[in-house]
């Protein structure tokens, strides 16, 4: 690529903010991988009036001992001041514990969100997680389509997982709860 090691390491730690992406996908198919960018929005945090109504539906619902926080970053990085512009939607906190809320007013692709849950769990280091859907007619189905796949990583059931927000407890485990 006509490139030193000293130019290459420079731009795998972030220190070359002029660097292309035409220069970062070579580098990337040099070492078998394929370059894939996503766009975060910036400002306001919170823009979608459906979706806000959809993470109340949710908040009512707990007892009020709990902390509720919204827009909550993953992780931060420790790369000079970076951050991981991914974030949950909420957390609630209870005495010992937290636990992550990932809320969804339409879902289209049952495998690209549980591949963002996911990875935003593990890389969170995340043991319970509350997949919160619009309880529409098309989630409905959705979930009839997706079959264990779903149940599987979210094996605790609605009624379960309310209650025990509702009564102060962490659920035991990550749920699917339609509101």
């Amino acid at each position: 690529m006509g490139m030193s090691g000293v130019q290459v390491a420079r731009i795998c730690r972030g220190q070359v903010p002029g660097v292309s992406l035409e220069r970062l996908a070579q580098l990337c198919a040099v070492v078998g991988l394929e370059l894939a960018a996503r766009g975060y929005p910036v400002g306001s945090a919170i823009r979608d009036h459906a979706h806000v109504a959809l993470l109340e539906r949710l908040r009512v619902r707990l007892a009020p001992e709990l902390r509720w926080r919204l827009e909550v970053p993953v992780i931060e990085l420790p790369l000079a001041g970076a951050v991981d512009l991914r974030s949950w939607d909420a957390a609630i906190d209870g005495f010992g514990w937290t636990i992550r809320v990932e809320a969804e007013t339409r879902v289209s692709d049952d495998q690209s969100l549980i591949r963002r849950v996911t990875l935003k769990q593990r890389d969170g280091s995340i043991d319970c997680v509350v997949l919160l859907l619009s309880d529409t007619r098309h989630h409905r189905e959705l979930l009839d389509a997706a079959g264990d796949a779903l149940r599987t990583l979210f094996p605790i059931g609605p009624r379960a997982a309310l209650s025990a927000l509702a009564a102060g407890r962490k659920p035991p485990g990550s749920c699917l709860v339609l509101l």
